[in-house]
């Protein structure tokens, strides 16, 4: 079977060169916020084209410490999509606001902006002030920036973009992340700079806001042992921080390895059940998920299974109609009917950098036969 994920294999197509960081790590005795995060900080934050990285514990508390760096929390709403992994809308109430979850466009499956300025304009009643948005960059394509950053300048409510999915990926040659108030990042194992473990950081411009994340991520300590406000303990480990290290030295060849198997699939879905993914105008896609789309998907994954190649679904359930938050959480004006009809149709298909040019044949094969 051929996996649609395979973080292993991560691992192993760099085994040497990450034995060699967390035998460093190891051999050094200090394990928490030292330099090997401060040196994956700085790194990330140069690749990226940012002044400030922030390393922390999780892509969710990423999202909590950027919000909250921010002055977003309680008596405040903060906007985002249904069609994301629950950590979106889980992290937003950490912070203590009020998630309020609107449509996405049915082609590139993104926020839609129409729907955001909707709620902007007109607030839907019973709500706290708009405080935020956290736009989801989703699938490794940014989401449409063009649109929404100067709605969020016109209606004076900070943008966080949750470049989970997004590592690398462009928008007008600019990295997604570098267009909002902050940036979050997870370095969960399956994403396209995944670590061994867990991992976030957030990214920001504002020497001052990174002071107060940084503070925020360890207690509220901007002096050791001492509070100066109500913090968290949300730190990237050392070990992490270096097995980071080597992959980032690598993402970039990666990600064209990605976009060049993504290019295999789509042309293998010329004819067929399965409509291939569409990338934004101006966009570049680092392809973190291989989405397409049928309204047959579930008699599709069943022949894909039988032919060998591994799928799955992101995301099978929106958010908004999970047990935890449905009749709780906001809801826009319309609901979300192409959030409820995407998560019925698409799939994702096995796509990593390491995947070998026989395995792609493979699945292309499988495609071609649907």
């Amino acid at each position: 079977m051929i996996q649609q994920a395979n973080p292993g294999a991560g691992y192993r197509a760099l085994q040497a060169q990450i034995d060699a960081a967390v035998a460093r790590v190891l051999a050094s005795g200090w394990y928490v916020l030292g330099q090997e995060g401060r040196a994956f900080e700085a790194e990330f934050a140069a690749w990226l084209g940012l002044p400030h990285v922030i390393g922390c514990g999780n892509g969710t508390d990423a999202i909590a410490l950027a919000l909250r760096g921010l002055g977003i929390g309680a008596g405040q709403a903060v906007v985002t999509v249904s069609h994301t992994a629950v950590a979106t809308v889980a992290a937003i109430e950490m912070a203590g606001a009020t998630p309020l979850l609107v449509d996405i466009d049915p082609v590139h499956y993104t926020m839609d902006p129409d729907a955001l300025r909707r709620v902007l304009e007109d607030p839907p009643p019973g709500l706290p002030p708009i405080g935020a948005v956290v736009v989801v960059h989703l699938y490794g394509q940014p989401a449409d920036l063009d649109r929404i950053v100067p709605l969020c300048r016109e209606h004076r409510v900070a943008l966080i973009e949750d470049c989970a999915q997004a590592h690398g990926a462009r928008l007008h040659e600019r990295r997604a992340g570098t267009f909002g108030d902050a940036a979050t990042f997870s370095f969960y194992p399956t994403k396209n700079l995944g670590a061994l473990g867990d991992g976030g950081a957030v990214a920001v411009a504002d020497a001052g806001l990174a002071e107060r994340i940084a503070a925020l991520r360890q207690y509220g300590w901007h002096k050791q042992y001492i509070s100066d406000e109500v913090g968290v303990n949300s730190r990237l480990d050392e070990l992490q921080a270096a097995i980071l290290r080597v992959k980032l030295a690598h993402l970039d060849s990666q990600n064209a390895r990605r976009r060049a198997i993504a290019a295999a699939y789509s042309a293998a879905l010329a004819a067929g059940p399965l409509v291939a993914p569409r990338i934004r105008d101006g966009a570049e896609s680092v392809f973190h998920l291989y989405v397409a789309r049928s309204k047959q998907r579930d008699a599709v994954q069943a022949q894909l299974r039988e032919a060998g190649i591994g799928t799955g679904i992101h995301y099978p359930v929106p958010v908004h109609l999970q047990p935890a938050y449905a009749g709780r959480v906001a809801i826009g004006p319309g609901g979300c009917p192409e959030t409820e009809a995407a998560s019925r149709e698409i799939l994702s298909l096995p796509l990593y950098a390491e995947l070998t040019d026989e395995q792609v044949q493979a699945v292309c094969a499988g495609l071609r036969g649907l």
